[in-house]
């Protein structure tokens, strides 16, 4: 099944692709991709392989996971979100969390990390987010905030916005963004909630984290947060 399964990733492959997405996903030296490796799939792509390869034996995709392709790791994780969606067993969130250090690029942590993690811990402790948070793995840092937009869709803000509070000094620019995000989604659900947070914390917010915040406000309020 996995032969098969990297027969159809290479029938696939797309060398001019590849080189777009080596330079979009930043893997040169010194920058947080580094050393990542593409073959040019696109994430519809990946989606459709993951659901003809759903029931793939964990033992492949872990072999999935640890590969140096992106493409590999990322269809692995997909294949676990479709897996957990139909089953919510508890084997997959222990098997993910497992293998979260393959999880180390934003997509295949921004596609993954609220459908497993965050779904599994709506109604559960959410501490492991908090040891997530004061990482020095800058993608544990991600998977901490982003595993909350879960809880955001079922109108739950309380560990986005600490999160987002200890995240307010984090030096990383995909940080900033992700916590701009989720501050954004928040604000989609409840923007009193949001500007509640944004009143508190906005004179020393990160400016491309505002931004992110604040992209649905009106001119007048974009203005006024960003004069500090």
């Amino acid at each position: 099944m996995l032969d098969q399964l990297k027969k159809e990733f290479r029938k696939a492959a797309s060398p001019e692709k590849a080189r777009i997405y080596t330079r979009f996903f930043k893997t040169g030296k010194g920058e947080y991709g580094e050393g990542d490796q593409f073959i040019g799939l696109t994430v519809p792509e990946q989606r459709a392989l993951a659901r003809k390869y759903v029931d793939l034996p964990l033992a492949d995709v872990q072999e999935l996971l640890k590969s140096r392709i992106h493409e590999h790791r990322l269809t692995a994780l997909i294949i676990l979100v479709y897996r957990f969606d139909k089953t919510k067993d508890k084997k997959i969130v222990d098997f993910y969390l497992k293998n979260i250090r393959y999880s180390n690029n934003w997509d295949l942590i921004d596609c993954v990390a609220d459908k497993i993690l965050g779904e599994y811990l709506l109604d559960k402790d959410r501490s492991i987010l908090y040891r997530f948070v004061e990482s020095d793995s800058l993608w544990e840092r991600r998977i901490a905030i982003l595993t909350t937009f879960q809880f955001i869709k079922n109108r739950q803000f309380e560990d986005t916005l600490k999160i987002a509070e200890i995240l307010l000094n984090d030096d990383h620019d995909l940080i900033h963004k992700a916590v701009g995000w989720m501050l954004r989604e928040v604000g989609k659900r409840n923007q009193a909630v949001e500007e509640g947070f944004l009143r508190k914390h906005y004179r020393k917010m990160p400016r491309t984290m505002l931004r992110y915040a604040i992209e649905r406000f009106t001119k007048e309020k974009k203005r006024f947060y960003m004069q500090r």
